[in-house]
């Protein structure tokens, strides 16, 4: 536990003008990001007696060895840079609401030719316009499936359009009329963006304009006797109207407006959202937190503000934002908001009407959103708790292990062969901090002596990182910093978490001076740059490492750890076979109850650990198995061999063509050609493509197809794949 004094700003260093402040713990993690108008009377707040401050409050202080500051010009620039800091450094005291789900989405690609309509759900993309959130997928299938009576947009993927569009028929959707089936030309692309639109439209509110005119087409029809068409029209017209049924009005004056409502007691808040479009509700989400600092229920709504805005422009920012308590200072936030839609926004709170009506809904579903949570976390960190602590008992570790690390071999016999690291912390997955190796270091088939070169790996980044931080004492030798092997996080396995890894670039230093660093407007649009701070990998150390495996991988790891010198982390191996516990240099494994929670904690880690591992090893032999000739071919880009096989529709055919041939693509020239030509002689003959889920063996056109549209690998001839052979 620090001792504030020691790391106090002097007298008149702090300057008294608006800025953003941090501070960081001994690794040089950032773990709480605050605003202030006057950097100096908020820093003050924080180094006055400890009895006198809140108990969170103090908690910071004491765990935080540093504090730094960087001065903007107005206090929208510090609300931006708060929210830019948060979302970079992931600080552990700071207010950070999470949805309790990742919320669908309504969305409309209109950044494609032929825009589609689907589930989406995760960061939005540019270009895609979104409706929601909605509590369930299965409510906005329900609501597609009406409309596309109405707008017959396309909802396939692209392997489906594209397999269409090759065999001239439609899918099932373009049969019975909900789709146009622009794959066959029933639409032009101009016509079918037009159905994208009025798709659109309809969603965001404006629904008497297409009522009246299919009315007015219905009628019509009747007056012609065209009865069948009538007849269609007026079952369009009931399905429009079953689908704005799902939505009741809520505001008369079709008010667009997001009602922001809290819910809070002296350890937790809970935060619901209505979103409010053309006076119908059409989205809800909920966020709970934890009230790790002192905060008014005002600055809980600004912390909303900024995770509910923050990326956020244009539309996607309502007119009106009703909230129950206003931030304090209200003009800056109200000047940031404003700035996100590029027109005025209103936030007030409501006084009175249906919208007062409307926003006490909402205070009730955030207080029911709170209990339910508590509900849940009460078991839940109980459960927590007593897994560490029984693993601490069972490994006679010092304290519970907050940060485990768990590491899997991968391989289909002895190739690629790949490993993964897994992090949990206080019991649950850091999918962050989750990275992936491969073994550099020797080729073929050993565990033992992967598991080595893949701790030894591990650790001597974090002694380097450790180095560079200046926790070296002097006199102590320094250790190069080698390649880790690490490829980073995957897109499927980071879902919405930021890093939180400390950074460890930026000198700690001795005094409390080494540990002030003011920085001027000048500098703003440099301060996140990779040594000011940003997450760093394998700079913390774990208290417990976990292998998969027996008292071999026990042993590589241990060895590899002494081999650093490194005596302050556990060891230990959870072996499958009959879920024992080994520890280096026991030659009895340590049994724990099968009913034990700690178990089950290991249990998860190992078995997190198999799956990220397997995930990774069957991308890279999947990606070995679409290897091409073209592929040895240098200075041919993806964009070439992309020419070259629309040109000439498969593998197969180009392999067939001769040089003059190769010359007619747009962008190879004879030189190229030739050099396409010997690397298609020099290779060898491909082995027949086999459909893996099927065992059918196909020519190229269809493999082709079949790994555009099913995203599974082809295998050609690949190594047997049956189950006990693949690690």
């Amino acid at each position: 536990m620090a001792d504030p004094s020691s790391y106090r700003p002097k007298p008149g260093q702090i300057p008294d003008s608006p800025g953003v402040y941090r501070f960081r713990d001994e690794h040089r993690r950032v773990i709480y990001v605050g605003k202030a108008k006057s950097l100096r009377q908020r820093l003050a707040n924080y180094f006055q007696d400890l009895a006198g401050l809140h108990p969170r409050t103090r908690t910071m202080v004491t765990t935080a060895a540093s504090v730094e500051w960087t001065v903007v010009s107005t206090e929208v620039e510090a609300l931006q840079l708060e929210y830019s800091w948060i979302k970079e450094y992931d600080p552990r005291f700071n207010v950070k609401y999470r949805d309790d789900k990742s919320y669908p989405y309504l969305a409309v690609t209109m950044n494609e030719e032929f825009p589609r309509v689907q589930v989406m759900r995760g960061h939005k993309k540019k270009g895609v316009r979104y409706f929601g959130p909605y509590a369930h997928a299965w409510a906005i299938r329900d609501t597609v499936d009406l409309l596309l009576r109405v707008f017959p947009v396309r909802t396939c993927s692209a392997g489906v359009f594209k397999n269409a569009s090759r065999t001239g028929r439609p899918c099932l959707l373009g049969y019975i009329g909900k789709c146009s089936a622009p794959c066959v030309g029933r639409v032009s692309a101009e016509d079918h963006r037009e159905l994208a639109d009025e798709f659109c439209d309809f969603m965001t509110g404006r629904t008497g304009t297409y009522l009246r005119r299919l009315e007015k087409q219905m009628m019509e029809a009747a007056e012609e006797m065209e009865y069948e068409r009538a007849a269609r029209l007026r079952d369009d017209i009931e399905a429009l109207k079953k689908a704005m049924e799902k939505n009741a009005v809520v505001l008369a004056d079709a008010t667009d407006a997001d009602l922001i409502a809290v819910a809070e007691d002296e350890l937790e808040a809970a935060v619901q959202i209505f979103h409010v479009r053309g006076g119908r509700v059409r989205g809800q989400r909920g966020w709970v937190t934890d009230k790790v600092e002192e905060i008014t229920t005002g600055a809980l709504v600004e912390h909303a503000l900024q995770q509910l805005y923050g990326e956020e422009t244009g539309d996607a920012v309502p007119k009106e934002v009703l909230v129950p308590a206003l931030p304090d200072p209200l003009e800056p936030v109200q000047e940031w908001l404003s700035g996100r839609r590029g027109s005025n926004v209103s936030l007030r709170i409501p006084q009175r009407g249906d919208k007062r009506a409307l926003m006490e809904t909402v205070e009730r579903n955030a207080q029911q959103a709170l209990v339910l949570h508590k509900t849940k976390r009460a078991s839940d960190l109980t459960t927590r708790s007593r897994a560490l602590e029984e693993i601490a008992d069972a490994l006679d570790l010092d304290s519970a292990p907050l940060r485990i690390e768990c590491y899997d071999i991968s391989h289909l016999q002895g190739d690629d062969v790949v490993a993964s690291m897994v992090v949990f912390e206080d019991g649950l997955a850091r999918k962050s901090e989750y990275r992936r190796f491969q073994i550099k270091g020797f080729e073929g088939q050993d565990d033992v002596r992967s598991m080595h070169e893949v701790i030894t790996r591990r650790f001597k980044r974090y002694l380097a990182e450790k180095e560079r931080t200046g926790e070296w004492s002097d006199g102590e030798s320094t250790l190069a910093d080698t390649p880790s092997g690490s490829l980073g996080d995957t897109s499927s396995d980071t879902l919405g978490d930021a890093p939180s890894t400390p950074s460890g670039d930026t000198p700690s230093g001795d005094t409390p001076a080494d540990a002030l660093t003011t920085t001027s407007p000048d500098a703003l649009t440099n301060s996140l740059t990779d040594d000011d701070g940003r997450p760093k990998r394998f700079a913390y150390p774990p208290q417990l490492v976990v292998v998969d495996g027996g008292q071999p991988q026990v042993a590589a790891a241990q060895r590899a750890l002494d081999e650093l010198g490194i005596d302050d982390i556990a060891v230990c191996g959870l072996a499958k076979r009959l879920e024992e516990v080994w520890l280096p240099g026991d030659d009895d494994p340590v049994v724990l109850p099968r009913s034990s929670e700690g178990l089950y904690l290991l249990q998860r880690v190992r078995d997190e650990a198999h799956r990220f591992a397997i995930t990774y090893q069957r991308t890279k032999r999947a990606k070995r198995f679409r290897a091409s000739p073209l592929d040895d071919v240098p200075g041919l880009g993806e964009t070439r061999k992309q020419a070259l096989i629309k040109h000439f529709g498969s593998v197969k055919k180009l392999r067939a063509a001769t040089i003059d041939q190769i010359c007619e693509v747009p962008g190879i020239g004879r030189k190229t050609a030739e050099t396409i030509a010997a690397a298609f002689a020099q290779a060898a003959p491909a082995a027949p493509a086999v459909n893996t889920a099927t065992g059918e063996i196909m020519d190229d056109e269809e493999s082709e197809t079949t790994a555009e549209t099913s995203g599974e690998p082809v295998s050609a001839g690949a190594p047997d794949e049956r189950r006990g052979q693949e690690r």
